[in-house]
């Protein structure tokens, strides 16, 4: 090699050799620092495996630190382990931060494992659907109204966490709302974006109950926003409705003894009261002579597409 020769060229062709090797070892720390290191890079992925990895990262370049400061007198290396210390802090605390921002309250997690989780919602959409109801748990006290008939705007779409909830029509018990369920999503189906309506039946909380509910105008633009939300939500709504007219058909089931189709569009008169006892058997009899040209279906053959407001 020429004396004009580079650095990288002698460390490369001509590198130094080691004229003296200790005899000692490094000490403890440093023999821990490794170890704690190996067992660091062994972390799995995501967020609780990356602050498994920057803990382990963290204690062992401290014990590094220690070694360069006690066992190697090196201002240098103390240094710079600490330096790398203070870079996997900054990262815990930033991974702490992300986790505790995407920690909701018990009642958002029991619904995300209910309804999200079965169907392999990713979190990331389920947070802006959280997002878009204010992240909010409302209450209702027992034996208080949710909706009055004729009177309540339709402006939101809620759905019950716990409690029970009573729906009637001009004092006729219609059918109960369960934990899971939309409070109103026959009243949601019914309206375009552009209509305004009330609700057409009454829904009394029968015990103390809790929901959520999505303002009406931020829930639109997010479906129009997201099609997959949009599609999710089609999902959940349309089978929440046919709940609703199993309930109903089940109703009449257990008063004639009998499994209408609930599809046909004179089933109110049956479902609301009549004005006098005499108009309430003249149009039982009516409903039962209609019925013996109607072939009775399951269940399983109702349209769960078909919107509730037909039979009000």
């Amino acid at each position: 090699m020429s004396r004009n020769s580079s650095p990288w060229d002698q460390l490369l062709f001509q590198p130094p050799l080691c004229e003296g090797w200790k005899q000692n070892d490094e000490g403890a720390a440093y023999h821990l620092g490794n170890c704690i290191l190996l067992l660091g890079y062994m972390g799995g992925s995501g967020i609780f495996g990356s602050i498994y990895i920057f803990s382990l990262l963290a204690t062992g370049y401290i014990c590094y630190a220690l070694w360069g400061w006690l066992n190697a007198c090196g201002l240098d290396i103390f240094i710079w382990n600490m330096l790398l210390v203070m870079a996997c802090v900054l990262q815990l605390a930033h991974l702490v931060y992300r986790l505790h921002k995407d920690t909701f309250l018990e009642e958002f997690d029991l619904l995300y494992k209910t309804l999200c989780q079965p169907l392999q919602v990713p979190f990331e959409v389920y947070k802006e659907i959280v997002k878009c109801c204010e992240e909010k748990v409302l209450s209702l006290a027992r034996d208080q109204n949710y909706a009055v008939e004729g009177k309540t705007p339709i402006n939101c779409l809620s759905l019950l966490l716990s409690g029970r909830v009573r729906v009637s029509q001009d004092g006729q018990f219609l059918h109960y709302v369960f934990p899971y369920q939309f409070l109103d999503s026959p009243e949601w189906e019914s309206l375009r974006p552009s209509e305004e309506g009330t609700f057409q039946v009454t829904l009394t909380a029968e015990t103390d109950c809790s929901y959520i509910t999505w303002p009406r105008r931020k829930l639109y633009l997010l479906l129009a926003k997201d099609r997959y939300i949009a599609r999710l939500f089609s999902v959940f709504l349309g089978y929440d409705i046919s709940e609703k007219l199993y309930a109903l058909n089940d109703k009449l089931f257990a008063k004639f003894g009998l499994r209408f189709d609930i599809r046909l569009p004179s089933l109110h008169h049956v479902l609301g009261p009549a004005s006098s006892q005499v108009e309430a058997e003249k149009e039982l009899d009516e409903w039962e002579e209609r019925m013996c040209c109607v072939r009775c279906i399951s269940p399983e053959k109702v349209d769960n597409r078909i919107f509730l407001k037909n039979l009000f």
